[in-house]
């Protein structure tokens, strides 16, 4: 919940904060950028880059972006966790949290990885279950995030916007969209990006994640070649998911939109001047649309 102590948003364009930037996002005060982004699951062992958390959360608003709660799993979500996970959002009173529709844990085994779900019913009951569990745990709503999927299932009698809207519809909880996402699985499933876009609820959007990727030829078992192009994380955000961004934000308005870059990272200047760049889209559709 939000409570008197907690920071909000100087601006609506945020970056995902990584080790390699800690002591540039000090050093460079007043702040450059609105808010960072971090994995709380990342200080769960506590250690210097808790302490460095510490001193940004001084003069940067935080949001926490987990990917441990496993929502899409048969079981619930750990219950130790959780517990941590909620000590770390009362010290550090993150302004919201988000995690994934995904699975990474099967009994007491744990994936380093968000993994794909069939979108049926029965996933569907699962993720409120466990959506339900996770907000009553912590006393707030959370958001939660598409994925990025390299594979599809027969099983599947849902679309993906009609999974995601109706998790938000039954639950409660806000939708944190990864447009990067949207693209590359628009390629890599053969389906409209823009068409995506239309059939969403935007008004249970309360974030926006924007990104770089890289393509990847492989080949069949035909042994045709196929371009993929994979979630990476690593690159400047490409003029096409610029150009699809600018259609989500023209119909849902300014929303909260996160920078995220994960490897081969940028300098801090250069990861800020990505997000000045959402910022730039939304102030123009924004006048367009008061025009």
């Amino acid at each position: 919940m939000l409570t008197t102590h907690q920071k909000r948003p100087t601006s609506l364009g945020g970056v995902g904060l990584r080790y390699k930037h800690y002591q540039e996002a000090l050093e460079q005060l007043p702040p450059k950028i609105g808010w960072f982004e971090v994995h709380p699951e990342n200080f769960f062992g506590g250690g210097p880059s808790l302490y460095h958390l510490t001193k940004i959360r001084e003069h940067y608003p935080l949001s926490f972006h987990g990917v441990g709660l496993s929502l899409g799993s048969d079981q619930e979500p750990d219950g130790q966790h959780l517990q941590i996970l909620k000590d770390l959002i009362k010290r550090f009173e993150p302004f919201q949290f988000s995690d994934h529709v995904s699975w990474s844990a099967s009994g007491n085994a744990h994936l380093n990885d968000l993994l794909p779900l069939p979108y049926t019913q029965e996933t569907l009951d699962r993720l409120c279950r466990n959506i339900d569990i996770t907000q009553d745990f912590l006393g707030q709503e959370i958001l939660v995030e598409n994925p990025s999927t390299y594979i599809q299932f027969k099983e599947g009698v849902l679309t993906e916007p009609q999974l995601l809207n109706t998790l938000a519809k039954r639950t409660g909880c806000k939708l944190l969209l990864d447009v990067n996402n949207i693209f590359v699985q628009s390629h890599n499933h053969h389906f409209d990006p823009y068409a995506y876009i239309d059939a969403m609820n935007l008004d249970s959007v309360q974030e926006i994640h924007l990104a770089g990727h890289t393509e990847r030829v492989i080949e069949k078992r035909n042994q045709e070649k196929e371009t993929l192009l994979v979630d990476t994380h690593n690159r400047h955000v490409c003029q096409k998911v610029w150009d699809l961004y600018r259609y989500t934000v023209a119909k849902s308005g300014p929303v909260l939109t996160l920078i995220e870059w994960d490897q081969d990272f940028p300098t801090f200047q250069e990861l800020c001047e990505e997000s000045y760049k959402a910022q730039d889209i939304m102030g123009q559709v924004d006048q367009k649309n008061v025009a």
